[in-house]
């Protein structure tokens, strides 16, 4: 389920890395979103709404909606859709509130 074509972005296939979610593996492909590796890898909820507590995922996937921010290296509310993602990345949901 990899995304190989956007009308907006462009998604090249780079060489392969590996990104932690939840201090477990995922490989990606170089320079890709994050959001894109995640989904993917099967990873399909990346954040979820303040209020209802819904799920919420891949939208727009050009950083003007707030689906996809998730804390990054340690950095809360990055935008995943637009992210690139590189060797060794920790990406975690963002904490309530963060």
């Amino acid at each position: 389920m990899r995304i190989t074509e956007h009308p907006i972005l462009d998604i090249k296939k780079g060489k392969k890395v590996t990104i932690y979610f939840d201090a477990k593996p995922v490989e990606g492909f170089d320079d890709e979103p994050i959001a894109v590796t995640l989904y993917a890898s099967g990873i399909k909820k990346l954040s979820e709404s303040l209020k209802q507590h819904k799920p919420r995922g891949i939208f727009c996937c050009i950083g003007n909606c707030s689906s996809c921010l998730m804390k990054v290296d340690g950095i809360p509310n990055v935008r995943t859709c637009t992210k690139r993602i590189s060797d060794g990345m920790i990406v975690e949901p963002n904490k309530r509130g963060a």
